[in-house]
């Protein structure tokens, strides 16, 4: 409610009801003919159902002094009696009556599959804790899962990413908090780790399949991934298990090698939206070599095996992509994309990237262990690899556009 003396100084109309053509011109032709000015305007539909909002304030180089009670009086009367012509509900608000809020303006997105309401609703109920406001509610895709943006206004960002964290496994599902504004869509370099991120197998193992000694190689990667044991350490062990390995192999490796689903959809997508794209492996750069062929990847990184007279040594040459060099990866591709720190976002599953995520001015968890998950800025347990591009406001709508342009070029 407004206090008695206070004077309002702008009027929220609200009209709702069944969608049809011509709505939206009638009620701004009836708001035409006032002195008002359009300070904000939003318009949904969904299930056939139109909302739309239109928050006015009094233009005063056109009525200078006017009454705004009387003004918005009048305006309620005439777009009451349109209302009513079109068959619709209408609401007014004046900015007495809404709830102020103050504080950083935030953007969370949910994913789920399915989603449920009991989880669209206890997530609410957290926001609501935090004392922040719910400014809007849109839906960014409905497949490979759905997926919704919250933007908020309100809450303090490290507090509510700590609750809704919480909350979201409880819930079982995927939330992610961030700044509003610009840079979330200008983040132009996305760098992924390629063992369980861009592919869904360890290239390691199956090279330890062809040499007999896969068990082995295999609990020292759980190690190594868990953060038990350090990685360079952990990666001189397993490469001199191949010692001896014909490096035909290795074709035979990249063959196997299996895209995780949705990693073409999310590279073509970025490229096409004017994004650049790297990968930063502890794997092997004979193997990741042909994936940066193949998706056309801008940057890449990995470590080498050494192969003399087309045998594996057990060895590997040059510098050891580690934890930390993931890290320093991360940093010369943006360097090298004219592309500053806050704009890179980085995905990765295992302990040896956490460097990385924590580098990049988005870190993502992907299906990643649990030391992982608790470091990273947010993560992501559906095995689509495509979902991160509902974390940059990049909607399934956008795709679907960007492949349509592709195929008429």
């Amino acid at each position: 409610m407004t206090f008695a003396n206070s004077v309002p100084e702008t009027l929220l109309v609200t009209v709702t009801g069944k969608d049809r053509p011509g709505i939206s011109a009638r009620l701004l032709s009836t708001l035409s003919v006032f002195p008002v000015t359009i300070a904000d305007l939003e318009q949904v539909v969904i299930g056939g159902r139109l909302l739309l909002g239109v928050l006015l304030t009094v233009d005063e180089r056109v009525a200078p002094g006017v009454r705004r009670e009387r003004l918005f009086e009048e305006i309620r009367s005439a777009v009451a009696k349109v209302a009513v012509d079109l068959d619709m509900v209408v609401d007014f608000t004046t900015d007495g009556d809404r709830v102020r809020s103050s504080g950083n303006k935030l953007d969370v997105t949910i994913m789920a599959d399915p989603l449920r309401p009991g989880a669209l609703g206890a997530i609410a109920s957290c926001v609501a804790r935090a004392g922040a406001n719910i400014d809007r509610i849109e839906r960014l895709a409905s497949y490979p899962v759905t997926a919704l943006s919250l933007s908020l206004a309100g809450a303090d960002i490290d507090r509510l990413r700590a609750d809704l964290a919480l909350e979201a496994v409880t819930q079982s599902i995927d939330v992610a908090v961030q700044v509003s504004g610009l840079h979330r869509r200008s983040k132009h370099l996305v760098v992924m780790d390629v063992d369980s991120t861009l592919i869904q197998c360890e290239v390691i193992e199956l090279l330890a399949q062809h040499a007999g000694c896969g068990d082995e190689v295999a609990r020292v990667t759980e190690e190594a991934m868990r953060g038990e044991i350090d990685f360079e350490e952990s990666l001189r062990r397993r490469v001199a298990l191949l010692k001896g390995l014909d490096a035909g192999v290795l074709e035979n490796v990249r063959e196997k090698m299996v895209l995780t689903p949705g990693a073409r959809t999310l590279i073509r997508t970025l490229k096409r939206l004017g994004y650049e794209c790297a990968i930063v492996s502890g794997g092997f750069t004979q193997l990741t070599d042909h994936l940066v062929e193949e998706l056309g990847i801008h940057y890449s990184a990995a470590n080498t095996l050494e192969i003399v007279d087309g045998k594996l040594t057990g060895e590997v040459v040059g510098p050891i992509i580690d934890r930390k060099g993931k890290a320093v990866a991360l940093e010369r591709f943006a360097e090298e994309a004219g592309v500053p720190l806050s704009q890179t976002v980085a995905i990765g599953d295992g302990a040896n990237d956490l460097d990385m995520l924590q580098v990049a001015g988005l870190g993502v968890a992907f299906n990643a262990k649990p030391v992982v998950r608790a470091q990273a800025d947010t993560s992501v347990s559906v095995p689509y690899l495509d979902t991160i591009l509902f974390l940059l406001g990049i909607s399934r709508e956008h795709v679907e556009a960007a492949d349509r342009v592709d195929l008429k070029q």
